[in-house]
């Protein structure tokens, strides 16, 4: 997480909402070094994670539940990723979110 978040400005990296998985022990670490709030959300309420509910249905169109992720290849997670982050989203009015980031990338560096 630290590696992927490291990249983007400050501005960009206030809070983060997680799941109670164990994949999330480290938080407090990833906390302190990209100067992040973490947040969880509360058990069995996943109407409070609607925008993570959401996009785990767009990964379950490439990758069933159950789905072991150590097996598959960097360049697949890759793929998947890239075609993710280029498909434009009516939450976004219709832009992409590595559009969106471009943005908020542009914004946050002329601060």
């Amino acid at each position: 997480m630290q590696r992927l978040l490291d990249p983007l400005p400050q501005p960009l990296r206030r809070t983060m909402t997680l799941d109670n998985g164990k994949e999330f022990a480290q938080h407090r670490q990833v906390s302190r070094h990209c100067g992040i709030d973490i947040y969880f959300a509360r058990l069995y309420h996943a109407w409070e994670r609607g925008r993570n509910e959401s996009f785990n249905g767009l990964l379950r169109q490439f990758f069933p539940k159950g789905t072991d992720f150590a097996r598959l290849s960097t360049n697949t997670l890759n793929d998947v990723t890239n075609l993710l982050n280029n498909r434009s989203r009516k939450r976004l009015n219709d832009q992409t979110s590595k559009e969106v980031l471009q943005d908020h990338l542009t914004v946050a560096i002329e601060l």
